[in-house]
């Protein structure tokens, strides 16, 4: 009886292979895996010259699995299986997960509610990553995004709303010295309009007063709305800001809401995750976790 596996394909081909049958499609696989649509072509061309059989059918829009193709996917699936689940008892370990966010939607929201969840699930890893580029899931090692937008955010991606995007005017109590508050469109544009990037004051203004004129008050602007947020604090001008990232200012005193209307929007912050066969539990426990962040508060 020989030693080893000879005729073994190579186990990178493999997981391609998995991946590929369960999309049917050389572009989505490569998304998941990271790779160039290329490189996942090349991989499963060198698998069918080795195994001398075609696993997939070429077709105008896509793949299709072979009777060789399909039956081999079932297999190599729950074998690739059986290895994940012998490594993970191997090497028993906490549970990362890593989520990428904006980080305005770190700092205002995410941030603060941290303690509450390393208390509940000490078991879990948790780790945050703040940036305004586009985090790219298999690259940059992220497990799960908190995106602001409409669906659809990308071919292999699952997606679930979080929480609508409601915009509200805040000041500094300090900001008005004691006199009312700002009522008219007039009585506005004697304070500084406080901008983020995603200058939404056009929109507000035309919801609020919709017979204005031309705004005349000063602009200061801004490209993250926690640095708007920040100078409203400091007491510099009004700013336009999500209820969600303002709250706890508005709750403790440091703001307060200059007008009762809200600028509702038809995007909103997504949940964004790989669409995979196998998630972590780990993902599921932090999803649930952020879901019912948004519902206490």
């Amino acid at each position: 009886m020989s030693d080893g596996f000879p005729e073994l394909p190579s186990l990178n081909a493999l997981r391609v292979f998995e991946v590929v049958a369960r999309h049917l499609n050389f572009r989505l696989a490569a998304e998941e895996l990271g790779v160039t649509q290329a490189a996942v072509a090349q991989q499963i061309r060198g698998l069918e010259a080795s195994l001398d059989l075609r696993l997939f059918e070429r077709l105008p829009r896509g793949l299709a699995l072979t009777d060789a193709g399909s039956s081999y996917s079932g297999s190599i699936r729950s074998a690739l299986a059986m290895i994940d689940e012998a490594t993970r008892v191997l090497r028993p370990q906490a549970a990362h997960l890593t989520v990428s966010v904006t980080p305005t939607f770190a700092s205002k929201w995410l941030i603060p509610r941290l303690g509450n969840f390393a208390q509940g699930h000490p078991d879990i890893d948790l780790r945050v990553l703040a940036t305004d580029r586009l985090s790219h899931f298999s690259t940059d090692g992220v497990d799960l995004a908190v995106r602001y937008g409409k669906p659809e955010f990308g071919a292999g991606l699952n997606s679930e709303k979080l929480m609508e995007q409601r915009i509200v005017a805040v000041a500094s109590p300090t900001l008005f010295a004691g006199a009312e508050l700002p009522a008219s469109f007039e009585q506005l544009q004697d304070f500084l309009m406080l901008h983020d990037a995603h200058n939404f004051w056009p929109q507000f203004l035309a919801q609020v007063f919709p017979q204005h004129a031309q705004p005349t008050a000063r602009n200061l602007r801004f490209n993250q709305t926690s640095l708007a947020i920040e100078a409203a604090i400091s007491g510099q001008g009004i700013a336009l800001a999500s209820l969600a990232f303002v709250s706890d200012d508005v709750a403790a005193g440091r703001l307060v809401q200059v007008f009762a209307q809200q600028l509702r929007l038809d995007k909103a912050f997504y949940l964004v995750w790989p669409r995979k066969v196998r998630q972590p539990e780990s993902l599921a426990i932090v999803q649930r976790w952020l879901k019912q962040q948004v519902g206490d508060s």
